[in-house]
């Protein structure tokens, strides 16, 4: 009876930080790029979403699996390989954030615009989600992203899966239909797009480390790595699943339609949820409007505890070696709120700049992560197979052999994507 109690404690401890993970992926990534993929490709593009899952795995394994192994963050994983790696994961993170959580938000503002009507410019709404964040992250830490992750992410994954059950017949399944007829220079930078967040960026994996060690210090102890295996591929593959449920929808619903899909962030918002409406019928719009926007804003609310919580332990890092079991549940140091400041003035200037197309900033931002991808995949490599991990928690031959596969490819295409675009 001991050893249930302790098996079931041991996984209530892993469980959460996958959760997030599906909180912070399921947003721009699945309603917006896989939506987009469907409706202008069909399911040319379909592979390419299960190819990118699969070619990301390895280094979204590592995050928690370090954690879990040695009761610290990716981070003082990258120390360990000395102050260059610190340097260039900082410079890396300065170099997307902006972008990203800009992204994020315009869309979470679009959806909150379509759904309530609201007047206000999608940059004053976007002020005020980033606000209410804040507010969040300040009053309930850890817990609350736990509960409110978990919360939306299941109401949309139901709904999602019932929508896309139902479009099923109206799929065209030829040969081909999986097979790419555009290949200009605008189509594979959009594949790039697609691939830089699927299913979401490689930075997410620090955050899983945190997050891992935040829910181990919540719940009174360190993960046990099996059970946190366990919750990692939970939301890993929910994750591919749904992203896979958008471009069904999205090919079913939108592909072969009349007219561009709309570039400012309300009337898309609008679009996306009209697919929904479709296929249920008018009255799902406020309960499949309401779940968009709440998983919307779930994911700008893991974005705005992330990026801080990175460059605060990135700071502290810096100053010394990171004490294993240390995280604190609720911690928030200066460092945390200088850079919650920092990414809220730079993330709505980054929105003053292209308040008029969202898609291309949604582009940008997620290029610039298909751009870093194998540098942060190599760091994590590195990192989970160093002396700091037990030999008994380190990856499998298999696991490390897919990684360093991953990373070549990763690697090669992201340099074709600069040639391509030099």
């Amino acid at each position: 009876m001991r050893a249930v109690r302790t098996a079931r404690r041991d996984v209530l401890r892993a469980l959460g930080p996958g959760v997030l993970f599906t909180g912070a992926a399921v947003g721009v990534s699945h309603l917006v790029q896989s939506t987009r993929a469907g409706a202008v490709y069909g399911l040319a593009l379909l592979g390419l979403v299960l190819v990118a899952n699969l070619v990301k795995y390895p280094a979204f394994r590592f995050g928690p699996l370090y954690a879990a192994a040695t009761g610290t963050s990716l981070l003082e994983g990258y120390r360990r390989q000395g102050r260059w790696a610190l340097a260039l994961y900082g410079l890396l993170t300065l170099g997307t954030m902006f972008t990203v959580q800009a992204a994020v938000t315009v869309v979470t503002a679009g959806l909150a615009g379509a759904l309530f009507g609201l007047e206000a410019s999608p940059l004053v709404i976007s002020a005020v989600i980033l606000v209410a964040c804040a507010g969040l992250c300040a009053s309930g830490g850890y817990r609350a992203l736990d509960k409110a992750g978990k919360l939306v992410v299941t109401l949309l994954a139901i709904t999602t899966v019932v929508a896309t059950a139902l479009v099923l017949p109206r799929v065209s399944w030829s040969t081909q239909a999986f097979w790419p007829t555009r290949f200009e220079p605008a189509d594979l930078a959009f594949m790039a797009a697609l691939a830089g967040w699927m299913p979401s960026a490689i930075d997410v994996s620090v955050w899983q480390s945190l997050w891992t060690l935040a829910r181990g210090a919540e719940t009174g102890g360190r993960a046990e790595v099996r059970a946190s295996s366990l919750d990692f591929h939970l939301g890993y593959v929910g994750t591919a699943f749904l992203a896979v449920c958008f471009v069904l929808l999205g090919a079913a619903v939108l592909h072969g339609a009349e007219g561009e899909l709309p570039e400012q962030a309300v009337p898309f918002a609008a679009r996306v949820i009209s697919v929904y409406v479709e296929v249920l019928g008018e009255w799902s719009r406020p309960i499949i409007g309401g779940a968009a926007l709440a998983t919307m804003f779930s994911t700008t609310l893991t974005v705005v505890d992330g990026f801080p919580r990175a460059l605060s332990g990135l700071a502290d890092r810096f100053r010394g070696e990171e004490v294993p079991d240390g995280a604190r549940a609720s911690d928030r140091t200066p460092a945390y709120w200088i850079a919650l400041g920092v990414l809220f003035a730079g993330s709505l200037a980054i929105l003053g700049l292209f308040m008029a197309s969202m898609k291309a900033l949604i582009d940008l931002a997620t290029s610039l992560s298909f751009l870093s991808a194998p540098v942060l995949a190599w760091l994590n490599h590195r990192a989970v197979t160093s002396d700091a991990v037990p030999a008994a928690h380190r990856p499998a031959r298999w696991l490390r052999v897919a990684s360093v596969a991953a990373i070549v490819v990763q690697a090669v295409f992201a340099l074709a994507f600069l040639w391509l675009i030099s």
